[in-house]
């Protein structure tokens, strides 16, 4: 089952530094058929203008991942931890038993992100923050594992869940294939172009729930970035 849900659709809130759209219930959106998805409770999708951003304020139990889609996010947290990730890049912080941080585009052009909230397996642990290059190039043609929780991603950025986060980044043309397994959640949105994802057509930064489907067969009708979700 894919379940479509068009970008024109979801929940929005401009607040003229930050337009964001959500894919699930969040802050002043409210839909209590969308709270989550399997484990996955937020999925935003952010644009700050430069010079702006997200004063410090706390986290507490939560893997957060954000993926830079475009500019760059300048982090800082109440660990020490100061990063700057940049557009394809991904950051991850494992809040845990309670973190304090900000997220400020510093560029002189607009940043755009996702940033996904997935639950923890465990909650209380020490709360942590890292951040990886993951060259498009790398990915060209096929998924790549970004961040997880799963054991053998040794390669990819740690979370503290039953997920996988994967990208690909796909010509016109191309066709990527992803082992999901019919007993889990996957999310999926591309970033950019348009996908059929087994025979669901998807424009840039629709959202799709899927459920029941054992193999994902991603097709780019024109050049197309995506991320994915594999969740429990």
């Amino acid at each position: 089952m894919i379940d479509r849900r068009p970008f024109a659709e979801l929940g929005a809130a401009n607040h003229g530094w930050l337009d964001a759209k959500h894919h699930f219930s969040f802050a002043n959106y409210y839909d209590p058929k969308r709270m989550g998805w399997g484990p996955i409770r937020v999925w935003n999708d952010d644009t700050i203008a430069p010079g702006t951003g997200f004063p410090p304020h706390a986290h507490a139990d939560m893997e957060i991942v954000t993926y830079v889609r475009e500019g760059a996010i300048t982090h800082q947290d109440s660990l020490g931890n100061v990063g700057r990730t940049e557009a394809g890049d991904v950051q991850v912080m494992s809040a845990g038993s309670g973190v304090r941080h900000s997220e400020y585009n510093r560029e002189l052009g607009t940043t755009k992100i996702f940033q996904i909230w997935i639950e923890p397996a465990t909650r209380g642990e020490a709360p942590s923050w890292g951040a990886k290059p993951f060259p498009k190039g790398e990915r060209s043609g096929q998924f790549v594992t970004l961040a997880s929780g799963i054991a053998g991603d040794d390669d990819a950025l740690k979370i503290r869940t039953d997920a996988r986060i994967v990208g690909a980044t796909l010509k016109a043309g191309e066709t990527a294939e992803y082992s999901l397994g019919a007993e889990r959640h996957g999310y999926l949105v591309p970033a950019s172009g348009i996908v059929e994802i087994n025979g669901v057509r998807l424009a840039a930064r629709d959202g799709a729930a899927i459920s029941d489907e054992a193999v994902l067969r991603v097709t780019a009708i024109e050049d197309a970035e995506i991320v994915l979700v594999d969740a429990a």
